[in-house]
């Protein structure tokens, strides 16, 4: 059995007890949150988040990308959204490899470059402030309420990042 097979089963099992209940269309917190998909954040576990409370927006990095800011336009424009959470963290598989060391890499694995960068800083904290900047100048963000954290997987702790140096 795959484990696409699997979680498939664990979602069949879940429907069958599904609390029918109406959710709102709108994060009840009025909150975005932009992490690493990094599996070890355990983000509704973590931080006592229950389903229907906050957008959660993942990729490689917790990196503002273009599309993390479309997604962040749309929440706030559409689905009411106020305040945006930044969570990146320790020990991040983005601090493996540099830009150009993967460009390098999938240049010689398919023939193409890509179209995107990795826009990683290289430590965690100053790519937060660096993904605080990039909302900050942002004009389609309309709400500028962003706090940014560093989890540190050692340990299990989350640690706020000041905005400045």
């Amino acid at each position: 059995m795959s484990a696409i097979d699997e979680l498939v089963e664990n979602a069949t099992a879940w429907a069958q007890g599904f609390d029918k209940g109406g959710l709102a269309l709108r994060p009840t917190k009025q909150l975005t949150i932009v992490a690493c998909m990094d599996s070890r954040l355990s983000l509704f576990a973590m931080l006592g988040l229950r389903k229907g409370e906050a957008h959660i927006l993942r990729n490689a990095g917790g990196i503002i990308t273009p599309d993390v800011e479309r997604s962040l336009a749309i929440s706030q424009r559409l689905l009411g959204t106020r305040e945006i959470m930044l969570i990146h963290h320790t020990d991040c598989g983005m601090l493996k490899m540099s830009d150009p060391e993967l460009r390098l890499m999938l240049r010689a694995e398919t023939g193409f470059e890509p179209q995107w960068s990795v826009d990683w800083v290289g430590d965690a904290a100053d790519d937060v402030r660096h993904s605080m900047a990039r909302i900050e100048a942002s004009p389609f963000i309309l709400h500028k309420n962003v706090r940014g954290f560093v989890y540190e997987v050692e340990v299990g702790r989350l640690v706020e990042v000041s905005c400045t140096v």
